[in-house]
């Protein structure tokens, strides 16, 4: 995977960061969803470094082969907000004081964040499978609590580690075939480490937390997106069948967004990186 690409651990203030980093050209930064790993866009950036663009693939906060600090009472340790601050400082320590930026489901949701609190380090930015998360809690349906009753779950204090951990296998599962062997190997190994399952169900009980609140502040105080955002969803997935036309809601949070869904189930990286790539390519070039 990868060819071509450096490898290698960014030791950050309180955290390190694995990332990926390759091509030459403008920067584009790609953020993985839960409970993948950078890898999981192997089939989609070696084509956007070979059609110009500098591309940067770091683990989330916690995932992977990234590290964080203890959980905390409150989730801020794993908000997305840190999380957030993790990517601006592995793009400082790579040279990139400002760059183009994809994230998809929680990536997504640190994409969100790091345009809101950062405008000024971020001219586009692309936002796959996902919604902000006080939206979707704003409309919990039977349906939505059906459909991601995860969401939930996760936010248990010790169950889920517990029973994620006693059998990972059993509760995560990937598809060599269709992820490819060595990205599937990489996430099988992570999701088999009990630190990174106590750092990705972090991530959700900030989601349903101090991140919520993040948001609804900014939604009061008008915070707005301000670069050119776009937005893809896979339609072999439940996003569309949720809520309708993703836009709309994302309107309200990027004025002028615009995007369209992809034939894809939803690890569309994994499933659809040609039309993915060319998405992408379109919208950053």
């Amino acid at each position: 995977m990868f060819e071509g690409f450096a490898c290698e651990t960014v030791q950050l203030r309180e955290s390190s960061a694995f990332v990926r980093h390759g091509g030459e050209g403008p920067p584009v930064v790609l953020l993985h969803g839960h409970p993948r790993t950078s890898a999981t866009w192997h089939l989609v950036a070696p084509v956007l470094a070979e059609r110009g663009f500098t591309v940067v693939c770091p683990d989330l906060r916690g995932y992977g082969r990234s590290r964080g600090p203890a959980p905390t009472a409150d989730h801020a340790a794993h908000s997305k907000r840190a999380v957030a601050e993790d990517v601006l400082s592995v793009m400082g320590a790579l040279g990139h004081d400002r760059f183009m930026l994809a994230g998809h489901d929680r990536g997504g949701a640190v994409a969100l964040r790091l345009v809101l609190d950062h405008p000024e380090r971020v001219s586009r930015v692309a936002l796959l499978d996902c919604l902000p998360v006080s939206e979707h809690l704003s409309r919990i349906t039977p349906e939505f609590a059906t459909q991601w009753w995860h969401w939930f779950f996760f936010a248990q204090p010790d169950i889920p580690e517990r029973v994620i951990n006693a059998d990972p296998d059993g509760w995560y599962h990937g598809d060599p075939h269709v992820m490819g062997q060595e990205n599937h190997d990489e996430w099988r190994e992570a999701v088999r480490n009990p630190d990174v399952v106590r750092a990705m169900l972090e991530d959700y009980r900030a989601g349903l937390t101090i991140d919520r609140r993040h948001e609804e502040a900014d939604r009061a105080a008008g915070t707005r997106i301000t670069c050119p955002a776009l937005a893809l969803w896979s339609l072999r997935d439940d996003l569309e069948d949720l809520y309708g036309d993703p836009l709309k809601i994302w309107s309200d949070w990027a004025p002028g967004i615009r995007g369209h869904g992809i034939d894809s189930g939803h690890h569309m990286a994994e499933q659809a990186p040609g039309p993915l790539a060319d998405a992408l390519t379109d919208f950053f070039g």
